[in-house]
């Protein structure tokens, strides 16, 4: 079976699931929020429902991406707004970001195994890769 669709199918588990009444994406910030200090100060004022729905909309950037090899606005302007001179996110915490995402897939799909996980970690790779990539460059 390939890769992407072993992704999809754990991704229609993970979002059809809910754990103690949230759902992936609000058990996916508070895996990252406590991840590490400085991501925690970070969205320490943030409006973390509004964050929820801009992560969707980046994550899908991230899949499109990956189906594409082509970045959307989206994805630019996110990486433009992270890079040294905007919100200086540094290239190690999209580490932390990977690991977070992939601790709360675990969680969420019982049928989560190390297929699954190269398979989510082989799809956000090239995204992540833009972003860092970007993080001390400005985009052309």
């Amino acid at each position: 079976m390939s890769f992407e669709i072993i992704f999809d199918e754990s991704y229609e588990r993970v979002v059809a699931e809910k754990i103690d009444g949230s759902d992936f994406f609000q058990v996916f910030y508070r895996q990252f929020l406590n991840s590490s200090e400085e991501i925690a100060e970070r969205f320490r004022n943030t409006d973390m429902d509004r964050q929820r729905t801009m992560l969707k909309k980046s994550f899908y950037s991230l899949l499109t991406f990956y189906a594409s090899s082509n970045a959307d606005h989206y994805l630019e302007q996110i990486a433009r707004s992270h890079d040294r001179s905007h919100l200086a996110i540094r290239p190690e915490l999209y580490d932390l970001w990977l690991e977070a995402l992939i601790d709360t897939a675990r969680k969420f799909d019982q049928e989560f195994d190390s297929s699954t996980e190269l398979a989510w970690r082989l799809i956000m790779a090239p995204g992540i890769v833009y972003m860092k990539f970007h993080y001390d460059r400005e985009l052309g």
